[in-house]
């Protein structure tokens, strides 16, 4: 990071259901939460299992490798904040492991991104506090 940051940093709403996963992302590591009674990986962290309801959860480093699931090029952004950055792509990526995850796909043309193409996290190190979890092409 050579200039200091202005956009919008994550807020998240339960900050310790997620901290794992942004502590993880400051090593430049990806990992998920994964339910320990029924060994389910899932995204995004949340207290209990979205599939068997319990809440004994820990957490795993997965490949960071995946596939462009879905995207959409971004021209108008809702914040102002990025209007330096369009276009760029939102997208969603399903991960090898499983779990899918939205963020931004980057080091590519938006016109040159298929959905199905595969990709792999970069981490995006924007404050000393906040690293981004973010894709590129593999």
């Amino acid at each position: 990071m050579t200039t200091e940051y202005r956009k919008p940093l994550p807020n998240p709403a339960h900050w310790p259901a997620s901290k794992p996963f942004w502590e993880a992302a400051k090593r430049h590591e990806l990992v998920m939460p994964r339910c320990r009674r029924c060994d389910k990986l899932f995204f995004y962290p949340r207290e209990v299992c979205p599939y068997c309801l319990q809440s004994d959860i820990d957490w795993q480093q997965v490949s960071g490798r995946g596939r462009l699931y879905s995207f959409t090029v971004i021209h108008q952004p809702a914040n102002a904040a990025f209007l330096d950055d369009v276009p760029y792509i939102y997208a969603m990526v399903q991960l090898d492991e499983g779990p899918r995850m939205i963020s931004n796909l980057v080091d590519i043309a938006p016109a040159e991104a298929k959905v199905d193409m595969p990709v792999v996290a970069v981490f995006d190190d924007v404050t000393p506090e906040w690293t981004l979890v973010k894709f590129r092409p593999a």
